[in-house]
């Protein structure tokens, strides 16, 4: 089943290994807001075997998703680890509660005020070795600095990274939300493998660091790979070219994001199975030509609009 994946969407190398450019991403393996546990664990437990089971290679994780309980979820689901499967996880956001709370208005999103960046290289080496414990490794083949710090220098934070790196503790360096200057600057200190920033069909604010990314032959790892807003509407681009092609409108999501890039790796994330599987049916969707332009200008149209 793993060829069949890497067969249909591409493979990328990380670390030394080559895998599928469709992946898993783990935030959802936990309770409501991003904190504590899952209501289903063992449905979690699923989905990640599930997960392996179709070809994804890929899992990206992180210690404040729980925190510590989707890293604690994948070592159940899979450890020992296949050697063809790749995790990565990130430490630099720290937790004071969940980012989702029930209010009498309905739920109420706290964002960024719930996940505090801590750069400080002391915090990076420690999270990186409890990563390694709740893992159940001996090494990280991708560890990923998840926000910049701005109360500690960048060449601080990267510089961390890079120690535990010499030390044969992870095996390649990858950044979060970051800038191109920011990317340039990482650069001068150690090897980026991937970067992740939010990227999809109508948030394009990353579009020249994916650009730089494709030049460069770094990985991106695009968040919030799925969401199409506007353009799922009834009577929507994303609508119209899911119904034509019998899919879904995440999986035109998905199959846009695949064909913007070859250095693309989506990481769509679920607790339930059935939603990983819809997920992973995007490696056979095919796009035209024509469909990835109406995409792609509708949703930069979009995008700029946005911000006036």
């Amino acid at each position: 089943m793993t060829a069949s994946l890497c067969d249909a969407v591409g493979t990328f190398e990380v670390a030394g290994k080559k895998v599928a450019r469709l992946g898993f991403g783990a935030m959802r393996l936990t309770g409501l807001g991003v904190w504590g546990e899952p209501d289903d664990r063992e449905e979690c437990v699923r989905v990640v075997r599930r997960a392996v089971e179709l070809g994804v290679q890929l899992i990206d994780t992180a210690d404040s998703y729980g925190p510590y309980v989707s890293e604690e979820i994948i070592r159940e689901a899979i450890h020992p680890y296949r050697d063809d499967v790749l995790i990565a996880t990130k430490a630099g956001l720290t937790r004071n509660g969940p980012d989702t709370v029930k209010t009498r208005e309905g739920l109420v999103r706290l964002g960024p005020k719930a996940w505090p960046p801590v750069g400080r290289p002391e915090y990076l080496r420690q999270q990186a070795l409890m990563s390694l414990r709740r893992l159940g490794l001996d090494h990280i083949d991708l560890f990923q600095l998840h926000r910049v710090d701005p109360k500690v220098p960048l060449e601080d934070q990267v510089g961390e990274l890079k120690k535990l790196q010499d030390e044969g503790k992870i095996v390649a360096i990858g950044l979060s939300q970051v800038t191109v200057d920011q990317i340039e600057q990482a650069r001068t200190i150690a090897e980026i493998a991937t970067v992740q920033n939010r990227y999809n069909l109508t948030d394009r604010r990353s579009a020249d660091v994916l650009d730089y990314c494709t030049h460069h032959g770094i990985g991106f790892l695009p968040w919030a790979p799925v969401a199409a807003g506007d353009l799922a509407r009834p009577g929507g681009p994303v609508d119209l070219i899911a119904a034509a092609h019998r899919a879904r409108p995440s999986q035109v999501a998905l199959a846009w994001l695949l064909a913007r890039s070859a250095v693309v790796l989506p990481i769509p994330g679920t607790s339930k199975v059935t939603h990983l599987e819809e997920n992973l049916a995007a490696a056979t969707l095919r796009l035209t030509d024509a469909e990835i332009d109406t995409l792609t200008e509708e949703g930069t149209s979009r995008h700029a609009a946005s911000l006036h």
